[in-house]
């Protein structure tokens, strides 16, 4: 029997990170959300293991070990003996800060958490990837320590965005260093709380906080502040931001109309862009 599992994008909505820890990582705090627009996971049992990718960003992914989906898969291998067949559906760019690889090692974790159901799955997915225990959940969410600390995000609407990528992809490792290189303050928490009403509402809180990784990655690519100064500039946008380690940046809208209309445009002035309208619960 084949079983399928939606891979939604994630999008940071604010990103908080401290300075570099003994323990070697980056704690953080983030407002997760997750968008109806992903990959597909596929499995189903087989005579022999395989795995393949399929869909528009197919050949921009690993088909070895290295990718997430045949992680997630291993990690529960020997709780699961039978060989499977698994398809991954790649319709989101690789190596853009939505949670891409995350995200489908997330739905593989869902996939087969009903032949391992014993298995502790936050601790598992936090061996896969920070983001990794966010995206089992996902849905909207606030992600602390290595992210693996969640807790209840602000009540708040579905939330009307533009995801806009350029078409680079960028090193988290590369733009943590820079980060680190410009002496990073102790985190500060973000000061929301409550619930939102509207997605104008979730702008003007949004607007005290920041994403801190957004300065390092315009550096290593200008190209994403070229992004986020065009979105910045359109009547429609609410609060231009970069997501993650980037390089994909959002536009938060009033309605799903306005987010329509602009995707329209900038992917008509930029039709070399990865551009796309969603929500976000």
């Amino acid at each position: 029997m084949r079983s399928a599992e939606f891979a939604a994008a994630k999008v940071n909505l604010y990103l908080h990170v401290g300075p570099l820890g003994a323990d070697g990582y980056h704690p953080l705090e983030s407002w997760m959300a997750f968008a109806d627009v992903g990959d597909t996971v596929s499995i189903e049992e087989a005579a022999t293991e395989s795995f393949a990718v399929a869909g528009p960003f197919a050949k921009s992914v690993p088909t070895d070990a290295s990718n997430l989906v045949l992680k997630a898969r291993h990690a529960l291998g020997a709780k699961i003996p039978t060989p499977l067949r698994l398809l991954l559906e790649k319709r989101l760019p690789p190596a853009s800060g939505i949670g891409g690889g995350s995200s489908d090692a997330a739905a593989v974790l869902r996939l087969l958490r009903p032949f391992a159901p014993d298995v502790d799955l936050p601790a598992l997915a936090l061996t896969l990837g920070a983001d990794v225990p966010a995206c089992v959940h996902a849905r909207s969410i606030l992600a602390r320590g290595r992210g693996q600390v969640l807790s209840s995000a602000p009540t708040a609407p579905p939330l009307p965005v533009v995801l806009v990528n350029p078409g680079v992809a960028v090193s988290t490792g590369a733009i943590f260093g820079l980060y680190d290189r410009n002496s990073p303050q102790a985190l500060t928490p973000a000061p929301l709380a409550g619930a939102f009403a509207t997605p104008a509402d979730v702008a003007e809180g949004l607007a005290l906080t920041r994403n801190d990784l957004q300065a390092p990655a315009i550096a290593l690519e200008p190209v994403i502040g070229e992004v986020l100064g065009l979105l910045a500039a359109q009547a429609e946008t609410l609060l231009a931001r970069m997501s993650g380690s980037g390089a994909t940046c959002f536009a938060l809208c009033k309605d799903r109309d306005a987010a329509a209309a602009l995707a329209a445009k900038v992917s008509g002035d930029n039709p070399q862009w990865w551009v796309k309208a969603c929500n976000l619960t």
